[in-house]
């Protein structure tokens, strides 16, 4: 019997835009009150089924309380790495945290109709082997599956930093701490590499006290949240250099370097500059000398509006501020995309060029005092939020929920877990399908999206482009 490598592991970034196309999506939906567990939902994505666009099969969890956020596969093409010793996995298990409950849910889904819970690792042993609370972004590395925390130790998260942590990737073990010096990092979010580099990036957020009853008015004034980016190096697991954007530029969330290994550059998204509640996009790059540097390459500007018409949080600005909450980068490189949570857009810009990016398309739904409607006539409660890429980069798919107590503080009153797509122009340019629009059931909302086969946002890629 001959083994061969998972198909769905790509060599290059340029093969896996090649691959076949995406006939299932994975999408986790959360209970924003806990009154029912939280639930993987997988949706049909095939054009040519009779039932595209529709939830067929949903996967609910044994527990409540867990709020399903971020997620993960337990292998991808980094497998494919020479440092590898697990080059014969499958892209078989979803890793998939409760961010409330600190509990971790492996689900197996060979057969996406028939998705099964393949292990449960209480919160208990991830305080026990790690010291770290509230796992958050999944990522599947060469020898193993790296999760981030929001928290770290102690009843309310704060006691020491959080970090990342260890699984193995055949039996699920935890095997503990990533760190073995973090240097200044002493707030978590998300975190990302480059293989054939041997770098690591990873962002802030903020604290368990900052983010879980809602955002905390007076730490954000004050330039409390996170707003630094740390570069590590990924074999020594050792802290190498820190970059601050500026306090006022708090939040700095999602980290996306380029899939082409060659390229030493990536993007991160900062929320909000609390100068002028602008949102923002910085890239990141290595210099001639090997220091890292950053620059802020994207800036998008609030929009006026009536106090009557705006949440209590944000009356006294009379403004809508963009509230960049994610940002995807396509395989090839080209197409960054924006989520302006609280603008309800979603933008598209070419980043051939990652130090001049250009505006090339824009999509309007949801929104604060405005609720654009899907073009379909189906509502979407509050904005663009978690967004991912299909891997030939012509369709944009994207959720609304950011965190259940944010979302009540920016869009009281509403509720609703949707899922909608766009299509990518040949030159650019993104138009919603009226066509695909994903209602899902009454009290849950959505969250992140995974896709069969990998997506934009999931593997990392060992060898260069041709």
């Amino acid at each position: 019997m001959a083994f061969r490598p998972d198909p769905t592991f790509h060599a290059t970034a340029q093969l896996a835009m090649q691959a076949p196309v995406e006939n299932y999506g994975f999408t986790v939906m959360l209970s924003p009150d806990g009154a029912q567990p939280d639930a993987l939902a997988v949706v049909d994505l095939n054009p040519d089924s009779d039932r595209y666009g529709t939830i067929v099969n949903t996967l609910a969890m044994p527990y409540t309380g867990d709020e399903f956020h971020h997620f993960g596969w337990n292998a991808c093409s980094s497998s494919l790495s020479p440092m590898s010793g697990h080059a014969f996995l499958e892209r078989r298990y979803l890793i998939v945290p409760g961010i409330r409950s600190s509990r971790i849910y492996v689900i197996d889904v060979k057969d996406p109709l028939d998705a099964k819970i393949h292990k449960i690792i209480e919160p208990e042993e991830v305080f026990e082997k790690t010291g770290y609370s509230r796992p958050h972004t999944v990522h599947c590395g060469p020898e193993g599956i790296y999760v981030s925390t929001l928290g770290g130790g102690g009843a309310d998260g704060t006691d020491g930093p959080p970090g990342v942590f260890i699984m193995d990737c055949e039996t699920f073990e935890i095997l503990g701490r990533y760190e073995m010096d973090r240097g200044k990092q002493d707030k978590h979010y998300d975190f990302w590499w480059n293989l054939p580099q041997n770098y690591m990036v990873s962002s802030e957020w903020g604290l368990p006290p900052q983010f879980e009853n809602g955002i905390v008015a007076e730490d954000l004034l004050a330039n409390r949240y996170g707003h630094s980016i740390h570069f590590w190096d990924l074999r020594r697991r050792k802290n190498i250099q820190t970059i601050d954007f500026g306090e006022n530029y708090q939040m700095a969330l999602e980290i996306r370097p380029a899939h082409d290994p060659k390229k030493s550059y990536g993007f991160c998204g900062v929320v909000v500059d609390t100068t002028n509640l602008q949102g923002a996009v910085f890239t990141w790059w290595r210099g001639d000398d090997g220091t890292w540097q950053s620059k802020k390459t994207i800036t998008i500007d609030p929009r006026p509006e009536a106090a009557d018409n705006l949440p209590p949080l944000l009356q006294g600005f009379e403004a809508v501020p963009p509230l960049v909450t994610d940002i995807d980068l396509s395989l090839d490189d080209k197409y960054l995309y924006v989520a302006c949570w609280g603008l309800g857009e979603m933008q598209q810009y070419d980043v051939s060029d990652p130090m001049n990016p250009a505006l090339t398309g824009r999509v309007e739904l949801g929104g604060i005092a405005r609720g654009t409607p899907h073009p379909g006539g189906g509502a979407f409660a509050f904005g663009p939020q978690m967004v991912e890429i299909s891997r030939d980069g012509k369709r944009v798919y994207w959720t609304n929920s950011l965190y259940s107590s944010w979302d009540n503080q920016f869009y009281p009153g509403q509720e609703g877990g949707q899922m909608v797509m766009a299509r990518v122009g040949d030159n650019g340019g993104l138009t919603l399908d009226p066509d695909f629009y994903v209602d899902f059931p009454k009290g849950y909302r959505a969250h992140q999206v995974r896709l069969e086969g990998g997506d934009c946002s999931t593997d990392s890629f060992c060898y260069p482009n041709v």
